[in-house]
């Protein structure tokens, strides 16, 4: 299987990878590139983060008396899919449950993510699959890293993003040890509109727990803008690195561990549970301009 899988509709072209199925490039039909491609400050593209979004307490699972460890983000971004469709315009990868992550998370699992090209939109789906005979507790994020400042557009304190819905927050933020912060902030919003500058994202990536909007548009003047909905993930991450020319707009289904949180997985709040058998599909969209 080759590394890389290549898609086009003629409005759009993207790459994706298959170690983590990471959406890797993301063109129209000019050339112009609108994904952040992997520099130093930041060396992914758009992460898939399964099964954990965030971080756990010291890095570690707890299920009852059982202790596990597990970084960041989980597994996923560091695992090489199984390409199982491919098209010109679609492709899809599965991951499924090994003796390796059984090691580090004891639940069977499938993970199937999809591409698809319509005109001038990408749709990323994600089928979450229980094969066991118990309960699959899990969290999934989507982590696209956009090009800021977009191409085409003048600086950064240009952009702005433009929720769907009237958002009051708050805003929750990251500790030092990557968990909840016990005090929500306002959310700096004016109006739907909240303008884009780098020292929102100096404390941590902001978070906003089930938002009222699940659509947004990512846009400044002189650039075509970024259309991105989502259905299927209830919270939203907003996040960049000081210094770096992106911003990820994250969809996700779980968070971080509340920093006065200390239970096990059972109890962890966010959590997603899917009974035996069951199935469970989760899905984002950018179309440009």
């Amino acid at each position: 299987m080759s590394d890389r899988v290549k898609l086009g509709s003629g409005d759009l072209s993207v790459v994706v990878k298959a170690e983590g199925a990471e959406l890797a490039s993301l063109k129209d039909a000019a050339g112009r590139e609108f994904l952040w491609q992997a520099e130093a400050a930041w060396p992914r593209h758009s992460p898939v983060l399964f099964p954990f979004v965030g971080r756990l307490r010291d890095d570690t699972l707890r299920i009852g008396h059982e202790v596990y460890p597990m970084g960041q983000h989980g597994f996923a971004r560091d695992s090489r899919f199984e390409l199982v469709e491919q098209g010109n315009a679609a492709c899809r990868f599965l991951l499924v449950d090994s003796a390796a992550t059984r090691a580090v998370f004891p639940f069977g699992f499938r993970l199937e993510i999809a591409y698809a090209l319509h005109g001038a939109s990408l749709t990323v789906s994600y089928t979450v699959t229980n094969p066991g005979e118990g309960t699959l507790p899990f969290s999934l994020g989507a982590h696209p890293a956009f090009r800021w400042p977009l191409p085409g557009a003048g600086g950064k304190a240009a952009h702005r993003i433009e929720f769907e819905q009237d958002e009051s927050g708050p805003v929750w933020r990251l500790d030092d040890n990557g968990l909840i912060d016990a005090t929500p902030q306002p959310l700096p919003v004016h109006g739907r509109n909240l303008g884009l500058r780098e020292e929102l994202f100096r404390p941590s990536a902001m978070i906003l727990l089930n938002p009222a909007s699940r659509r947004l548009r990512y846009t400044a003047q002189g650039a075509p803008a970024l259309a991105v909905s989502w259905q299927g993930f209830s919270h939203l991450g907003l996040w960049m690195k000081p210094g770096a020319e992106f911003l990820c707009i994250e969809p996700w289904a779980g968070y971080a561990d509340p920093a006065q949180f200390w239970g096990d997985i059972w109890a962890k709040p966010g959590m997603e549970m899917l009974g035996a058998g069951e199935s469970r599909r989760y899905m984002w969209r950018v179309t440009v301009g």
